[in-house]
């Protein structure tokens, strides 16, 4: 749905795997840094998100994609080619998906921001938490992390 990001693009979604290592490996869950379809419970849109977090036993739509409402969280990563895209569409399409969070990194912003989208309901996320690359953000249950934004920068 979206083109390929630059290297910085893939730089971040890999910088927040580092991040949010101990929590997937504490819990036994499953962090996939792109390369992983996503089908959209509903109108079973496939989508590539740039970092996802499953649990072990996501349930998939056949052997290749994995469901979206199974799913713990995702991260788009804004680049100049998705931008539209990945601040518009995204965020209703996981939303509606039933996809539980969504961080939105958008270091092409001025300035740059991390977004939390939480909570979602009939096709959007009630609760919208947003802060400037550098400040920390708190990621909710069940990740439950207080993500360093600074690793953006």
């Amino acid at each position: 749905m979206s083109p390929v990001g630059t290297p910085e693009h893939s730089w971040s979604a890999t910088l927040l795997s580092y991040a949010l290592q101990p929590v997937v490996m504490e819990r036994d869950w499953r962090a996939h840094v792109g390369g992983v379809n996503i089908c959209i419970d509903g109108p079973r849109d496939s989508l590539i998100p740039d970092f996802v977090i499953a649990p072990a036993d996501c349930p998939r739509w056949g052997a290749l994609e994995l469901r979206s409402s199974g799913l713990i969280m995702v991260t788009e990563v804004v680049s100049p080619g998705s931008a539209r895209t990945d601040r518009d569409d995204k965020p209703r399409i996981y939303a509606t998906g039933g996809v539980p969070i969504m961080l939105l990194v958008d270091p092409i912003a001025t300035p740059g921001t991390a977004t939390i989208l939480s909570d979602p309901e009939d096709g959007a996320y009630r609760t919208v938490t947003r802060v400037q690359l550098g400040k920390p953000l708190q990621i909710p249950s069940p990740v439950d992390f207080d993500l360093d934004t600074s690793i953006f920068l």
